[in-house]
């Protein structure tokens, strides 16, 4: 049986799952036409076919069908359902050679067949045919960034135990060691790795490309005898690097340090944990690709504009500091060599300006669309998602499938890359698919970083509720233990079903978000025109005063969205509430402070066009009468400087009045002297001092000759005359 062109492989796992073929097939026939158009192109041979073989034990006994079946593929490879014997396949797969089909690998075993509720009577075939319908999915490739490391590795530390940890890697490494106190430190008998003292003052890049600021910076003294010196010509300087290892054991170095690549900071004291750091140091040369997690885009960023702050969302909620501001071009930066994926911008982003990328394009709701809607489609009921990431959700469901009862049959696991990736969109996307309720299961590692995910959970189910589908339709889930968490999901209340649409969610965060929301409003058990929602929303309304509003249109200059609009053809101001983000750029920008935000969510037809909030008839020149501005700027810049120095001289009150032509006309025309500015002073020359000194000494002995004071001059002979 074929699933989206691929050979699909079942296997009960030597009967330990209840599996009907005849059912699983029919089950996934029917998930295959609910994928229509995303998901199941090319099932011709699944229409040809209503029983699918079910293997009892594919990866032993059976080997040889599975090379059988795979020598028969197509173009579309194999799909086995089965993870945890991935390896065994590919190594088979490996023998063939050139021939060999390319496999995808699908876990329904722990996430469906191995589970209390799972009986003859009460079959998994529905959530087995939608979690295989899932997989067989095309799901594009993410972009990736590279790092090059050089083996270049920085030890920082306070005793001995840096120097003994540099040398552990010295030969697989090129280790440089940088001591903070030396006090009482007995030097090592074989300087077999560069050892320095210095203070860290600052840190900065990631993978290849670490820089280390160091003051005091100097190497230790050679003839250091009881305990270990250094060189009094202390320098300031940086250390470039590829890794770090921090054994300091106060502060690191970065935020979230266990998401930068390349830097390990264990506990010093810890023996096991400084070993294992040392183990992935020597494994942490050459070339290394990690995901492009963010695709971001500028255009619609509502971080600033004009120098003007508005949304800094992604920024507060960044963990590793990966996003900076760039108030200088209106944007954020985004570093993907310093981003660890976890997706908290594009949670919170409000105008979809940061999109997850992990997977690409529209896929993660193409996936959410077919699960949902395959489960359905092959006879299931009451459908609730389980988001979880492939690490700790997966160990947790893992073991819940082998120690306890597995998850119950209405509850559909659904892996993302990072479960703090979940935004308000994703959240009402799987309402509008049918998922009656969305069971969010974060990872300890991320209960410090879980606010922003909090702040749409709490948004979304303000939503549901404001509809009539009522509360408690998202939930966060942080136990750690598999038995409290299969206790709570077995004891969640059913809840009233939800409409279940089967639109197609492309575009960003908007685009999909106003598909949801349609199909929710339509359905909705409480037909209502407008929810009011708690400041800092992403949707609402802009309130202007229009008594004060002057139409400078700096408003409008500053919207990201396109929500403030204006008209080249006359002054006038309209809004479209379904593009506003409640950026608060309009309302910052606004130089006579008449804008103010409204939080809310319409539903009205008028929200989703341009209304004119106010308009004006053109002020027309004084003077030649072409339109140039709007009757309230022009009357209030007249007001504001009718007293003005610069403007008390006949006629300079009426130049404000015309147009940008007339007003040069009139001042050339006009005045008497349009560019006067006062008497220009002669130069004066050196020739002219001179004239002048010589002027006032033949001034001085006039007058002194008059009052009889010039000294008589002499004949010459002693006497006068």
């Amino acid at each position: 049986m074929d699933l989206n062109g691929k050979r699909l492989l079942v296997c009960n796992c030597e009967g330990t799952m209840a599996i009907d073929g005849k059912v699983l097939a029919k089950a996934c026939l029917a998930a295959a036409r609910i994928g229509g158009k995303a998901a199941a192109a090319g099932n011709e041979a699944a229409n040809g076919i209503q029983e699918l073989a079910v293997n009892t034990h594919l990866c032993r006994a059976q080997l040889n069908e599975f090379e059988r079946i795979a020598s028969k593929a197509g173009k579309g490879g194999l799909l086995v359902a089965c993870t945890q014997e991935a390896p065994l396949f590919l190594e088979t797969l490996d023998g063939m050679g050139d021939k060999a089909p390319n496999a995808r690998f699908t876990n329904i075993r722990e996430r469906a067949g191995w589970s209390k509720a799972a009986t003859r009577k009460s079959p998994a075939a529905a959530k087995m045919a939608a979690l295989l319908a899932e997989a067989a999915l095309d799901i594009p490739d993410a972009q990736q960034v590279s790092m090059i490391s050089g083996g270049v590795l920085l030890v920082l530390g306070n005793d001995d135990r840096a120097i003994e940890a540099a040398k552990k890697v010295a030969s697989r490494l090129d280790v440089t060691v940088v001591l903070e106190n030396t006090k009482g430190l007995t030097p090592p008998t074989l300087m077999d790795v560069p050892v320095f003292t210095g203070k860290v003052t600052k840190a900065s890049g990631h993978l290849g490309q670490f820089e280390v600021a160091i003051e005091k910076f100097a190497p230790a003294t050679p003839s250091s005898r009881a305990a270990l010196q250094s060189e009094d010509d202390a320098k300031v300087g940086t250390s470039v690097c590829d890794l770090i290892l921090d054994l300091r054991g106060g502060a690191p170095l970065f935020p979230a340090p266990d998401k930068r690549d390349g830097y390990f900071n264990p506990d010093p004291g810890n023996p096991a944990l400084v070993t294992d750091a040392l183990l992935q140091l020597t494994d942490m040369v050459g070339e290394f690709d990690k995901p492009r997690y963010v695709d971001y885009d500028a255009k619609i960023c509502a971080y600033s504009r004009s120098g003007i702050v508005g949304c800094t969302r992604c920024i507060d909620n960044c963990p590793t500091g990966a996003i900076t501001p760039n108030p200088g071009e209106d944007r954020v930066t985004i570093d993907p060599y310093v981003c660890a994926g976890c997706g908290a911008c594009a949670s919170v982003c409000p105008t979809g300006a940061a999109k997850y990328a992990l997977p690409a394009g529209d896929a993660l709701y193409q996936r959410l669309r077919v699960l949902l809607g395959a489960y359905v489609a092959a006879g299931g009921r009451n459908p609730s998602l389980l988001v979880n990431d492939g690490g700790f959700g997966d160990e947790m469901i893992s073991t819940m499938a082998r120690s306890g009862g597995g998850l119950p049959l209405n509850v559909l696991p659904f892996t993302v890359n990072q479960t703090t990736q979940i935004g308000l969109e994703f959240l009402l996307s799987a309402g509008a698919f049918g998922a009656e309720q969305v069971l969010i299961l974060v990872p300890p590692t991320k209960a410090d970083e879980k606010a922003g995910l909090e702040s749409e959970v709490a948004l979304a189910d303000a939503i549901f509720d404001g509809l009539g589908y009522g509360k408690g339709r998202v939930e966060i889930m942080d136990e750690t233990d598999p038995e409290a968490l299969e206790a709570r999901l077995y004891g969640l209340k059913p809840m009233p079903g939800m409409p279940a649409g089967d639109f197609l969610p492309m575009g960003r965060k908007r685009s999909v978000m106003t598909l949801a929301l349609t199909h929710l409003h339509a359905a909705a058990p409480t037909k209502v025109d407008a929810l009011a929602l708690p400041t800092g929303a992403p949707f609402g309304a802009v309130e202007v005063d229009v008594k004060g509003c002057t139409l400078c249109l700096a408003c409008v200059g500053a919207c990201p969205t396109g929500a403030l609009k204006d008209n080249p053809d006359k002054p006038q101001l309209s809004f479209a509430e379904n593009a506003c983000v409640q950026c608060g750029l309009c309302k910052n920008t606004c130089p006579e402070s008449v804008i103010s935000l409204v939080p809310r969510l319409s539903f009205l037809e008028a929200a989703r066009s341009h209304r004119v909030v106010k308009e004006e008839e053109p002020f027309e020149c004084i003077r030649c009468g072409k339109p140039f501005g709007t009757k309230s700027s022009i009357e209030n810049m007249v007001k504001k400087l009718e007293g003005h120095s610069m403007f008390k001289d006949k006629g300079g009150v009426e130049r404000l009045k015309m147009c940008a032509d007339c007003r040069v006309v009139v001042i050339a025309t006009e005045d008497k002297h349009p560019l006067a500015a006062g008497i220009v002073p002669k130069p004066r020359t050196t020739e002219d001092y001179l004239r002048e000194r010589e002027e006032l000494r033949q001034k001085a002995a006039k007058d002194m000759a008059e009052k009889g004071l010039l000294p008589k001059r002499g004949n010459g002979n002693g006497q006068t005359g």
